[in-house]
């Protein structure tokens, strides 16, 4: 039974840190000098200073975006701390029924905004040599991660 927490809690902590990682960095689209993500714009020079940033458009789209990837990290955390509450409250033979809703949640909000990311950021990059960065592929990870954490969550029953 140890284990089995251990790997859950492991898998929560990854998925956590997916979406750190995607909401924050820089690299949601990249190319030709230039790195973009959900709060800002950067261009670089052949060396790889960073010469220009500049903050986001601040299109409806982008900012919902930014919204859900938000909310993906608090319903994300708000599991985590509610796995641990309930893990010495909850009586024998209970299952992480709130815990596993906020984890799916967090899946959820994380798909819609990687999702509209997907569907309009041409709009904002008119230009088609751009391809999709690192942190864009991390949001897409953590999206069926989250889903399955959450779905153990709501089998998991606690036991002495």
């Amino acid at each position: 039974m140890l284990l089995l927490l251990l790997s859950i809690i492991v898998l929560h902590v990854a998925v956590l840190v997916l979406l750190f990682v995607s909401t924050i960095v820089s690299e949601w689209i990249v190319g030709n000098g230039h790195a973009t993500d959900l709060w800002q714009n950067c261009s670089t020079s052949s060396s790889g200073s960073i010469r220009h940033c500049f903050s986001s458009s601040t299109n409806e789209w982008l900012q919902s975006v930014q919204a859900t990837m938000i909310l993906s990290v608090i319903f994300s955390v708000m599991s985590l701390f509610l796995f641990f509450c309930q893990l010495f409250t909850l009586t024998k033979g209970g299952r992480f029924y709130l815990t596993g809703i906020f984890q799916i949640l967090a899946g959820l909000c994380v798909m819609s905004a990687a999702s509209i990311y997907t569907v309009r950021h041409s709009e904002w990059h008119l230009n088609s040599d751009y391809s999709y960065g690192f942190a864009y592929i991390l949001a897409w990870v953590a999206f069926p991660l989250a889903l399955l954490s959450g779905v153990i969550y709501v089998i998991l029953r606690k036991r002495e």
